[in-house]
C-alpha cells in the first residue's frame, strides 16, 4: 500500500513535469541550479555568502546586465539576436559623461540622451531586420562596430565624471530593512541596493507582465515558434520583429545609463564583452536561440547564476581573466546541452 502511494506520488510529479511548458520547465531548471550553486558556495567558500549584502552586491554589480539580458531575451524569443548592446552601452556612457562633465549638463537631459541613442539604434536595426529581412546577426554586428567607433570619436580617453548632481545620484543607496549585519568593529551596517537595481527589477516585472498577459507578448512567442503559423493566425510578423528590436534598443539605452551610473565614468572600453554576457545569461535563463521559448524571470536567474559562479571562482583564488571565461563557457555549454536533451526527450514523448 505504501509502495502504491509512493508510486502514485512520483507519477504525479512526473505528470506535472510533462505538462509544464518548455519555457516553465527550463525556468525551473535554472532556478534549481542557481540555488544549488549558491548553497554550495555557502558550504565550501565560507559564510560570506550568507550575508545578505553579498547577494545584494551581485545585483548592484549586474543591474545593467539584467536590463541588457532582458532585451536580448525579447529578441531571442522571436528567433533574432542583437550583439550591439555592449557597444550601445559604451556609447551611452561616453555621451552622457561628455555632456555632464564638459557641457555642464543636468542628469535629466542625460537620461533623455541615453534613451534617444537606444531608440535610434532600435529603429534603424529593427527596420533593417524586419522590413528589409537582413540577418539580425549582420545588422547588429554592424551596429556594434558603429557604436564602438562613435564612442571613440566622442572621446577617446577614459575619465571620471565630476558633475555634482550625478555624483550625488551615483552615491545614493536604498536601504533594505532587516537585512543588515554587524561588521568586524561590532557596528550594525544596513544592507543596501543602488538605484540601478530598482530600475532593473522594474524592467523585469514590466516585461514579465508584457510577455505573460499581453497580445504583443503572445505574438513574440508565436513569431519565434513558427513564422508561417503566426502569419496564418493573423499576426503581423514584420511589425512584431521590428518592435522586438526597438524594445531591445530602448533597453540598451536604459541599461547603458544604469551601467554609467554604476561605474561613474566614460571610456571606449566600457561594457566590453557585455553583449556576450547578456546572450549567455539569456541562454542560461532558458531562452532558446531557435526562438519561441524564454522567460524574463529565467533571464534574471541566468544573470544571477553567471555572476555567482564567477564569484565562486574568484573566492577560490582563481582571479585570472581566463578562469572566468572558462567557467562561463562551461556553464553555457551545460545549459545548451540541457536544453537540447529536454527538447528531444519531450518531442519523443
Amino acid at each position: 500500500m505504501a509502495g502504491e502511494k509512493k508510486a502514485a506520488k512520483s507519477g504525479g510529479i512526473g505528470n506535472k513535469l510533462k505538462n509544464m511548458t518548455d519555457t516553465n520547465l527550463l525556468l525551473l531548471i535554472t532556478v534549481v541550479i542557481f540555488f544549488a550553486m549558491y548553497i554550495a558556495a555557502i558550504i565550501f567558500q565560507g559564510k560570506g555568502f550568507l550575508k545578505a549584502q553579498t547577494f545584494l552586491n551581485i545585483l548592484n554589480a549586474n543591474a545593467a546586465l539584467i536590463i541588457l539580458s532582458c532585451g536580448l531575451s525579447i529578441v531571442m524569443i522571436t528567433g533574432g539576436i542583437d550583439i550591439s548592446v555592449g557597444g550601445v552601452t559604451a556609447l551611452v556612457g561616453m555621451c552622457c559623461a561628455v555632456y555632464l562633465d564638459f557641457k555642464g549638463g543636468n542628469v535629466a537631459v542625460a537620461v533623455i540622451i541615453a534613451l534617444a541613442i537606444g531608440v535610434a539604434f532600435g529603429l534603424v536595426q529593427g527596420f533593417l531586420v524586419a522590413y528589409l529581412d537582413i540577418q539580425p546577426f549582420i545588422v547588429t554586428l554592424a551596429g556594434m562596430f558603429f557604436a564602438r567607433g562613435m564612442t571613440t570619436i566622442v572621446n577617446s580617453s577614459p575619465f571620471n565624471v565630476a558633475n555634482e548632481d550625478f555624483v550625488a545620484l551615483k552615491g545614493t543607496r536604498i536601504t533594505v530593512p532587516g537585512l543588515g549585519s554587524v561588521n568586524k568593529l561590532g557596528k550594525y551596517v544596513d544592507a543596501y541596493v543602488e538605484i540601478g537595481v530598482v530600475v532593473a527589477l522594474l524592467v523585469v516585472i514590466i516585461l514579465f507582465c508584457v510577455l505573460r498577459w499581453t497580445k504583443f507578448g503572445r505574438a513574440l512567442y508565436a513569431v519565434g515558434g513558427n513564422r508561417q503559423s503566426a502569419l496564418m493566425l493573423g499576426i503581423n510578423v514584420k511589425r512584431t520583429r521590428f518592435f522586438a528590436q526597438l524594445l531591445c534598443g530602448i533597453l540598451a539605452g536604459i541599461g547603458g545609463f544604469v551601467y554609467f551610473l554604476h561605474v561613474g565614468s566614460g571610456s571606449p572600453s566600457h561594457a566590453s564583452g557585455e553583449e556576450m554576457n547578456a546572450i549567455a545569461s539569456s541562454i542560461i535563463g532558458g531562452t532558446m536561440l531557435t526562438g519561441g521559448v524564454g522567460n524574463i524571470i529565467g533571464t534574471l536567474f541566468g544573470v544571477l547564476s553567471l555572476s555567482t559562479i564567477k564569484n565562486i571562482v574568484s573566492s577560490a583564488g582563481l582571479d585570472q581573466a581566463w578562469w572566468t571565461g572558462i567557467t562561463t563557457a562551461v556553464m553555457l555549454c551545460l545549459f545548451l546541452v540541457i536544453q537540447s536533451v529536454i527538447m528531444k526527450v519531450r518531442k519523443q514523448g
